[in-house]
């Protein structure tokens, strides 16, 4: 099966432009900005020594905070891919 940023999204339960995360380990809220599908690369094929891409979703975060505007201040950004765990372990969607 080729994988597509459409499974990514689908699979991994990624939240939507502007719905709101909070970070498990810290417990700050954080508002999803932008969203990208990208390439990310892996290990090279075993077999032919060639480079390999997997489909990504690029989410950029932007930290909530009172009395500041969206889009100033801490942002963070990750790319996610059906290979790992990082979005679960991380991060809780939370409106």
């Amino acid at each position: 099966m080729i994988e597509t940023h459409d499974d990514v999204m689908r699979q991994k339960n990624l939240p939507r432009v502007g719905q709101t995360v909070r970070s498990k380990k810290y417990g700050t809220l954080w508002r999803v900005m932008e969203k990208r599908e990208v390439w990310q690369h892996t290990s090279d094929d075993p077999e032919t020594g060639k480079p390999r891409m997997l489909p990504a979703i690029y989410l950029s975060f932007w930290k909530v905070t009172d009395n500041v505007l969206p889009g100033v201040g801490k942002m963070l950004g990750y790319a996610y891919t059906l290979h790992d765990t990082t979005f679960e372990t991380n991060w809780e969607v939370v409106g």
